[in-house]
């Protein structure tokens, strides 16, 4: 019926499109965060696993054994237990945001702003309020990853496998961590033109239910 229609119409409008990008923002920053924790298994002797393992990081390197082995194992876990903590609160805060426009999506599909318009002008605070939240969130992920790649453990381990000639352990932002930086920056612009749309249909419907009392 006409209501089914206008509950399909919604999905084509641009406050449900910056949704739906939003979704695909708050997917893509889990995957980073996810990417950023690492593996807790440490060290694992790389050259003697073989294959495409022991051509990609050197075949013509020796592995390590016996002390440096079980030093490399210990500094891999001690690291992993640094980034563990803001992997997770990265975690939590891309879950957070992919339940937050999905809720909204349903809550718009099930028609609530137009039976209570004051609905959209609670979204746009909300959108605001994340959005402006996003900025100090961003800033003590990026800050508190440096402080683990700036520690001693992660120098010591840097240069540990560096004396191997083993490539890819450096102490600094990798794609994963950098990408999920970006991320954060597009899903705040993308909350606060979600904001600025939520008051144009808070207008739109007012007007639109304004007009049957000036018949």
């Amino acid at each position: 019926g006409s209501l089914e229609r206008r509950r399909c119409l919604y999905l084509h409008t641009g406050r449900a499109f910056c949704q739906m990008v939003e979704v695909l923002l708050a997917v893509l920053i889990l995957v980073c965060s996810s990417v950023s924790c690492g593996s807790a298994g440490g060290y694992t002797g790389l050259p003697a696993l073989g294959g495409i393992y022991y051509y990609q990081y050197g075949g013509a390197y020796s592995g390590f054994g016996g002390a440096e082995g079980e030093r490399a194992q210990q500094l891999d876990q001690r690291f992993y237990l640094l980034k563990l903590p803001i992997a997770k609160a990265a975690m939590v805060v891309g879950g957070c945001l992919l339940v937050f426009p999905c809720v909204l999506i349903l809550v718009s599909v099930l028609q609530v702003p137009w039976h209570f318009p004051a609905w959209l002008l609670i979204e746009c605070t909300l959108y605001i309020v994340i959005a402006v939240s996003t900025v100090p969130a961003l800033y003590y992920f990026l800050h508190s990853l440096l402080s683990v790649y700036n520690s001693s453990v992660c120098k010591e381990r840097e240069q540990l496998y560096q004396s191997k000639g083993y490539q890819g352990f450096w102490c600094s932002l990798h794609g994963a961590e950098i990408a999920a930086g970006l991320l954060g920056c597009m899903a705040a612009m993308a909350y606060l033109l979600s904001a600025g749309l939520a008051v144009r249909d808070y207008r739109t419907v007012h007007e639109q239910k304004q007009k049957p009392l000036q018949l």
